[in-house]
């Protein structure tokens, strides 16, 4: 059986502008693989921090938190309390019964941005934009290639410590990551 290539290597997302290709595989990635890695892990498993690392949890959390908070910025807005709030709760240990929630929580987060790529006009992309309280300097672009860029990064770790933890507990059998 021949492995799916990953999206970068599918050729273009319909309806994305073509400098925002490598963001919509990226994001489709992200979608694609995440549930797969998570899949075979108990809630408690989803918990764990072997060696202190970030578990699971956080790592599914923060993902769908960045892409929320800096498309946020890419549009030109300033978080809401409840960003705020999201954000604080991230490293929050997961209950047995948010776990689902929390998955589908990332999914629909990954299709909204998904969908926000496809409106965004390639004539902003070098718009200046703020980031935080700091209001440290960026651009549309740089907001955007970001968020799915540290969603990759949070997705490589995620990989190492579902392995860990699932090699720490022979019941559960974790996919091969790229």
């Amino acid at each position: 059986m021949t492995p799916t290539p990953e999206w970068w290597q599918r050729g273009p997302v319909t309806g994305v502008p073509d400098a925002l290709q490598p963001v919509a595989h990226m994001l489709l990635q992200l979608r694609d693989e995440v549930p797969t890695v998570v899949a075979p892990l108990s809630w408690a498993q989803w918990n764990d921090r072997p060696a202190g690392v970030a578990s699971v949890a956080f790592h599914v959390r923060h993902v769908a938190g960045v892409l929320d908070r800096l498309f946020t910025y890419a549009r030109g807005a300033t978080l809401t309390e409840a960003q705020v709030v999201a954000l604080k709760a991230e490293a929050a240990p997961l209950t047995e019964d948010t776990r689902d929630r929390l998955l589908d929580a990332l999914i629909a987060q990954l299709e909204s941005r998904l969908d926000e790529v496809r409106t965004i006009d390639p004539a902003i992309l070098g718009d200046v934009r703020t980031i935080g309280r700091a209001q440290l300097p960026s651009t549309v672009l740089g907001c955007i290639v970001h968020a799915a860029e540290h969603g990759m990064r949070h997705l490589g770790q995620l990989v190492v410590t579902a392995r860990v933890v699932a090699a720490q507990d022979s019941r559960a059998v974790v996919p091969e990551g790229p």
